[in-house]
C-alpha cells in the first residue's frame, strides 16, 4: 500500500478540519532545539497538543521547543541540494524499505587555498541522537516523525559509526534542506500500545578551529549571486532587513567610507557590536533589538545578517549547542567566494573561529514540507494517528556519549 493511501483517511479529517477553521485533533507535536543543550546531553519530552494550542508562545524556549507546529497535509518528501560551501556533501539516502544508509560525510582539507581558510587542531565528538516512543497506553498509526543530524561543513566532519532502527519503521531517509540542514525522516504504519520502538544514530563529529584569511583586500561583494546566495539576501523570520532603521543603519555605515568590502563588513560588525548590549530575554526581532539596544547572541547575530544584507552582502546564521554566530560571504574576481565566521556575541571573532561545539545547523530560512511556514530553525517533528484518548510521548534524544 503506498503512503499516500496509508494516510488518505487522516488526510481526509485533516482537510475538514481546516475547512472547518479547527485545530486538527490527531496530531501530536514535539519540537526541541538544539540550542537548548544543557550540560553535555538532553532528553527532551513534548507537550500535548492542547497544552500548544492554549499556551502563547513568547519566551525563546518555548519559541524553540514548540517550533515544530501542526501538520495538516503534508507530503513526504526528499530533496537535495547542494550548498555555495558543500561541495563534498553526500547524497542522502533514498527513501526505501527501511533499510536506508546514512551518508558517510568526508572532512575538508586541512588547508583550502580557493577559501582562504585553514582548519586546526581538530577535535571529535560521539552524539547519539533519535526518537524513543513512548505510547503512552495508546496504539498509534500513521507516525511520521523527522529530527535533524548534523551535516558536513568545510570545518566540520560527519561520520556515521552506529544505527538501530527499530523493525516497525517502514521507511526512513536523509532528507537535505535548502539552506543548510539535514534531516532524518521515518515513518511507522502503526504502533502498538506498551511498546516503545527507538531510531537511535551515533555520529562521529569533528569539529576543527577556524583560522582566518591572510589576504582579504581583493575580495568583493557578489555582484551576480545565484539562488542559492539569493536565499540569504532576503528577510528570514526575525531577521527583517528591509526594516527602514535596518535599512538607514546599513546606508549610514556605508557612507562612512571603507577601504575595501572586508573593512566594510568589518564596520558593520563593530557597530553592532557598540549598539546592543548582551542581554538574555525573549527573542525578538533584528529591529526591535537595534531599538531597545540590548539582546543575546540570536539578536546580535540577527542584526548583523540583517544589516549585512540590506548592504547586498550575504549573510547566514550558523547554529551551535547553546549558541549561534553569523557567517558572511565575499569572493575573488573569478567569483570563488568564501564564506567568513564572526562572533557578535562573546569574544571578538572576526574572519576567525575558535569554536568546537558541532554545527548543527546553517541558515535561518527554511521550507520544511511538514510545516506550512517558513522557518528560523529546524526543530524535531512528531505526528501519529492516536487510537484513544490519551496522546503519545515522543522522546527525542541528544547527547554526547564521548568527547
Amino acid at each position: 500500500m503506498s503512503l499516500f493511501a496509508d494516510w488518505s483517511i487522516d488526510l481526509l479529517y485533516a482537510g475538514l478540519a481546516l475547512e472547518k477553521g479547527l485545530t486538527y485533533p490527531f496530531d501530536a507535536t514535539n519540537a526541541a532545539s538544539a540550542m537548548s543543550f544543557r550540560s553535555k546531553w538532553q532528553v527532551l519530552q513534548p507537550a500535548s497538543l492542547c497544552d500548544l494550542t492554549k499556551r502563547p508562545v513568547t519566551h525563546r524556549r518555548d519559541v524553540l521547543r514548540y517550533a515544530a507546529s501542526l501538520c495538516g497535509i503534508s507530503a513526504l518528501a526528499t530533496t537535495t541540494t547542494l550548498l555555495a560551501d558543500d561541495r563534498r556533501a553526500a547524497v542522502p539516502g533514498k527513501s526505501g524499505d527501511g533499510n536506508s544508509n546514512l551518508p558517510n560525510d568526508e572532512a575538508a582539507a586541512t588547508t583550502d587555498a580557493a577559501w582562504r581558510l585553514s582548519y586546526d587542531s581538530p577535535q571529535k565528538q560521539t552524539w547519539r541522537i533519535g526518537l524513543r516512543l513512548d505510547t503512552n497506553g495508546v496504539a498509534c498509526n500513521n507516525i511520521l516523525a523527522t529530527f535533524p543530524i548534523p551535516m558536513s561543513w568545510p570545518e566540520q566532519a560527519v561520520r556515521v559509526v552506529g544505527q538501530e532502527i527499530d523493525d516497525r519503521v517502514d521507511r526512513w531517509s536523509v532528507r537535505d534542506l535548502p539552506g543548510g540542514a539535514r534531516q532524518v525522516v521515518l515513518t511507522m504504519p502503526r504502533v502498538l500500545a506498551g511498546a516503545t520502538p527507538e531510531v537511535m544514530l551515533e555520529l562521529e563529529v569533528i569539529r576543527s578551529r577556524i583560522v582566518g584569511p591572510e589576504s582579504t583586500s581583493d575580495l568583493m561583494i557578489p555582484v551576480s549571486p545565484d539562488s542559492k546566495l539569493k536565499i540569504f539576501l532576503g528577510t528570514s523570520p526575525y531577521i527583517d532587513s528591509t526594516d527602514s532603521r535596518i535599512r538607514n543603519a546599513a546606508r549610514d555605515i556605508a557612507e562612512q567610507g571603507h577601504a575595501d568590502p572586508w573593512s566594510h563588513v568589518e564596520a558593520i560588525y563593530d557597530w553592532v557590536r557598540e549598539k546592543v548590549k548582551y542581554v538574555e530575554g525573549d527573542i525578538k526581532s533584528a529591529s526591535q533589538a537595534l531599538r531597545d539596544g540590548e539582546g543575546d547572541c540570536e539578536e546580535l547575530t540577527s542584526l548583523f545578517i540583517a544589516v549585512c544584507r540590506a548592504s547586498k552582502i550575504p549573510a547566514r546564521m550558523v547554529w551551535i549547542p547553546d549558541h549561534c554566530y553569523p557567517e558572511f560571504y565575499l569572493e575573488d574576481a573569478k567569483e570563488s567566494g568564501t564564506w567568513f565566521p564572526c562572533q557578535a556575541a562573546g569574544t571578538r571573532q572576526f574572519g576567525s573561529m575558535d569554536e568546537y561545539r558541532p554545527v548543527l545547523q546553517k541558515g535561518d530560512r527554511f521550507k520544511v514540507p511538514e510545516k506550512r511556514q517558513t522557518v528560523r530553525y529546524v526543530a524535531e517533528f512528531f505526528q501519529c494517528v492516536p487510537v484513544g484518548k490519551r496522546q503519545p510521548r515522543p522522546v527525542f534524544v541528544r547527547e554526547v556519549l564521548e568527547g
